[in-house]
C-alpha cells in the first residue's frame, strides 16, 4: 500500500553543504539517508520532498555541523498481508513467477499459480497447465494476493510471497474467461402433434 507520511526530524548539515541553499542541502541529505531504503515501520521509502518549518539551526561545540529541526514528507510503499494487486509477470523461473508490484517484485511459487498441475517450458519460457492448458509467461498481467512479507534492511533482501490460486485471482485473461457468460445448449422443445 502506498502512503504519504509526514515526519519531524533533526537534520545534521555538514560544513560541505554550507555553500548550498539550506533547503537544497537538507533535501539532499534526507534523500541520501532515506530513499530506496527499507524501514520496518514505513516500508520502502520512494521519495522525499517538501522540507519545511526549518529552524535556524544549532552548532554544537567541537562539531562543525549545524543541526536543524524540520518537517518533511515521504512517499512509501509497504506491502500488506492479503493485499490484492494487479501486476506484470517480470520473470519466469523453474520454481515460479516473479510479479512486479510497484517498486518491488514478489514471487508466486508454481504451487501458488493455479490449482492445475503446471509444467515448465524452458523454450518459451512459460508454465502450462496439464488439464486446463492455461499458459502464463513473461509480460502477462495478473491479479495476485500477498501471502507473506519479510521486510529486511534493503530492497534486494526483502521477500514477498504471492498466491494466485483463490478464485478471482490469476492471469487477467483467465479471470475474464471465467467471468464470461457460458453458452447454454438449448434443447429442442418437443413438437406438438
Amino acid at each position: 500500500m502506498y502512503s504519504i507520511i509526514t515526519l519531524k526530524s533533526t537534520v545534521r548539515v555538514e560544513p560541505k553543504y554550507f555553500s548550498k541553499n539550506l533547503k537544497e542541502a537538507i533535501i539532499s541529505i534526507l534523500r541520501e539517508k532515506y530513499e530506496r531504503k527499507v524501514d520496518k515501520d514505513f516500508g520502502i521509502v520512494l521519495c522525499i520532498w517538501n522540507p519545511r518549518d526549518i529552524s535556524e539551526g544549532k552548532v554544537i561545540p567541537g562539531d562543525g555541523a549545524s543541526y536543524h529541526e524540520m518537517t518533511f514528507d515521504m512517499l512509501t510503499y509497504k506491502p500488506e498481508l492479503n493485499e490484492i494487486f494487479e501486476g506484470e509477470v517480470t520473470e519466469i523461473v523453474e520454481f515460479g513467477v516473479f510479479v512486479r508490484m510497484g517498486p518491488i517484485d514478489g514471487l508466486a511459487h508454481l504451487s501458488q499459480i493455479t490449482n492445475d498441475f503446471l509444467s515448465y517450458d524452458k523454450k518459451i519460457p512459460a508454465f502450462i497447465g496439464r488439464e486446463s492448458k492455461k499458459i502464463i509467461k513473461k509480460g502477462d498481467d495478473v491479479l495476485a494476493k500477498i501471502s507473506t512479507v519479510s521486510m529486511k534492511g534493503s530492497i534486494p533482501e526483502t521477500k514477498i510471497g504471492l498466491t494466485m490460486r483463490p478464485e478471482g485471482l490469476g492471469k487477467l485473461d483467465w479471470i475474464k474467461e471465467e467471468a464470461a457468460p457460458k453458452k447454454i445448449k438449448e434443447e429442442a422443445a418437443p413438437k406438438k402433434k
